[in-house]
């Protein structure tokens, strides 16, 4: 050990990963992964992959960054398909662009699972401890200092601090400093990031109230029942058979609303002791009242917390009023009516960094080597903390190699939708993803996440061989028989009798199996009647096949608009370029493209203040010099 300063240095890393919630689980296995010493700090080891919220994984949107994470080779997609008590696959009335994975966790199970897995892996350390302070010189990050004094040197930092930095927890009138859960804020390392010129703001979130079990009476709600069929996240889990645990749901009503509204001025949110700005997409049940007054009721979603505990997460009622309105307005619902509350609703503010500061890689602008990840950048939900944690820890191993960062545009992933919203146009409040956020939908697809991601994850080193060949397996069956159903043809006469079952239009001409799939009520596994000879593939293989080839039109029309979209993406930018030097750009587009210094036409066509007409006059300019250079 060697004494510096006022702390003394332990070891040293490659890596040093700040907060292991979501993103920090993910940011240090991604490092550890790629073959780089790793170091995982929390400031309590029983925050390791908390859910302090909803404990659940997937959603709208959300499933979608599950499985691009799971196709990359992260860890979160496999931790649930271990962990799940109910799974539904939401959106299924709708066309398969939005079809999205929802699973209940065992909040408890899941945090145990995901702590083993860090422990037993290689190249990574696990510690309990508070970050107060980062070691830059020259304007590069180099190590981080701990609250008892020690020390860690590292080549690259990730800061994945959650809400714990200044955490401030409000329950009615009351407010007192605290991280998610009662667990211990960090306070010292706001101030540190101040002083290195690093801008913080302030954001909001809370959570509803827990209450046991035994108090509910569930013959009042509705029961919701997980799918029969259950479809893994991950696409390393071949087949899921458990004994699923059923939800429950009920609604507010008149009496609900009218003890919230003459309580309002006792709310923190309306009293004005927040300061913090929340998710529109989450309001607290108060915000709801308020904001939707001719809005009869509200429904609500009763779920299990785990397999061995009484508590219930009461969805859709978070709260900041104080715990005696709490217990008033609970039990005025259906079901509800004698409810015991362990865990009173809370609202949390917490500092954050403005996104734009970022870089596409998640590095600082103004730190080298400083990366940052999950809500610490201005988003919300565990699925898009642990989607920018990944890619967070695979660029900070790339930088330190010298190498190019590994960046994913908004036509290659929802991941790169989230990194690009956030970086290129920000965000004023918690960002969530959702599938309207994806111009490419059709094509960003859950079930494809695979053939888009896991060859460039392998390419980078940190997809296994394992999940290689697997990959490769898939591709090659669905690619085998496709071709196959396109050459299998069928008379009208033999295909006749199978058609009138299905309901389905007699054939005029010969026609391919493939063909008939595409008819919205044949499905392959309906085919086998009259293709008997078929080859037996995973799940996996038949909803990419199905479609594929259900959808093939769409598809290739959103394919040539991808490749319009790649046109500005790969017409490059320098990031030295003084944009005062080009004649006719408006003095805000000047200014904006000279702050965000975009790496691409493309990413400067979305920053907000850059219009069209400023593109054109940029490419107008592009075009003119490199015409006086050739």
């Amino acid at each position: 050990m060697m004494e510096h300063k006022n702390y003394f240095f332990i070891d040293e890393y490659d890596i040093a990963v700040v907060g292991a919630g979501h993103a920090g689980c993910e940011a240090a296995l991604a490092s550890a992964r790629m073959g780089k010493k790793t170091l995982l700090l929390s400031i309590n080891l029983e925050s390791v992959a908390m859910m302090a919220c909803n404990p659940s994984i997937g959603g709208t949107g959300k499933g979608h960054l599950v499985r691009e994470i799971d196709a990359l080779g992260g860890e979160m997609g496999i931790n649930i398909d271990k962990t799940f008590i109910q799974s539904r696959m939401l959106n299924t009335g709708k066309g398969p662009a939005v079809h999205s994975l929802r699973a209940q966790a065992d909040k408890n199970a899941y945090h145990l699972e995901m702590k083993r897995v860090l422990e037993q892996q290689e190249n990574l350390d696990l510690k309990q401890g508070e970050v107060i302070d980062l070691i830059v010189e020259d304007g590069q990050v180099c190590g981080i200092v701990l609250k008892t004094g020690s020390a860690y040197k590292a080549k690259a930092v990730i800061l994945a601090t959650g809400t714990y930095l200044c955490g401030k927890i409000f329950i009615g009138d009351r407010a007192f400093y605290s991280g998610p859960n009662g667990l211990a804020p960090s306070m010292e390392l706001s101030e540190s990031l101040e002083t290195y010129g690093i801008g913080l703001r302030r954001f909001k979130t809370g959570t509803p109230a827990r209450a046991l079990r035994s108090s509910f009476d569930f013959s009042k709600m509705k029961e919701e029942q997980g799918d029969a069929e259950i479809v893994p996240f991950s696409f390393m889990t071949d087949h899921l058979e458990k004994e699923q645990v059923p939800c429950y749901l009920t609604y507010t009503n008149q009496n609900t609303h009218d003890v919230i509204r003459a309580n309002f001025e006792r709310s923190a949110l309306f009293g004005g002791q927040i300061e913090g700005i929340g998710a529109r997409y989450c309001p607290s049940i108060e915000d709801k009242v308020n904001r939707f007054a001719d809005k009869e009721r509200h429904q609500l979603f009763v779920e299990p917390e785990g397999l061995h505990t009484e508590e219930m997460y009461i969805q859709g009622m978070s709260s900041s009023l104080p715990e005696d309105v709490q217990e008033a307005f609970y039990r005025t619902i259906p079901g509800l009516e004698h409810v015991k509350i362990v865990r009173p609703a809370y609202a949390i503010e917490y500092d954050c960094i403005d996104p734009l500061s970022l870089k596409m890689s998640l590095e600082t602008r103004l730190i080298e080597n400083l990366f940052c990840a999950g809500q610490f950048n201005g988003s919300s939900g565990y699925e898009e903390a642990a989607a920018q944690g990944l890619m967070a820890g695979i660029n900070a191993v790339l930088k330190i190699d010298g190498k190019e960062p590994f960046v994913l545009d908004r036509s290659e992933a929802y991941i790169g939708v989230l990194i690009d919203d956030l970086i290129t146009k920000g965000t004023n409040e918690p960002y969530r993803i959702m599938t309207s956020r994806a111009e490419y939908r059709l094509v960003l697809r859950q079930d494809n996440a695979d053939l888009r991601l896991t060859e460039k994850s392998y390419g980078i080193g940190l997809a296994s061989k394992d999940r290689y060949d697997r990959y490769l397996k898939d591709k090659a069956d669905v690619e085998i028989e496709r071709k196959r159903l396109e050459e299998t043809l069928f008379m009208p006469r033999e295909a006749d009798e199978f058609l009138r079952k299905m309901d389905s239009t007699p054939l005029k001409n010969k026609a391919s199996l493939a063909e008939l799939m595409k008819r919205p009520e044949i499905t392959y596994e309906a085919l086998a009647e009259i293709d008997p000879g078929r080859p037996a593939l995973s799940k996996h293989v038949i909803t990419k096949l199905e479609v594929q080839i259900k959808y093939e039109g769409y598809i290739d029309k959103q394919l040539l608009q991808i490749k319009n979209f790649k046109k500005l993406e790969d017409k490059k930018l320098d990031p030295a370029f003084d944009y005062a030097q080009v004649s006719g750009l408006r003095i805000e587009a000047t200014q904006k493209l000279n702050q965000f210094k975009p790496v691409s036409v493309g990413q400067a066509s979305r920053i907000s203040g850059v219009s069209p007409a400023d593109i054109n006059v940029l490419l107008i300019h592009l075009e003119k010099k490199r015409r006086e250079r050739n």
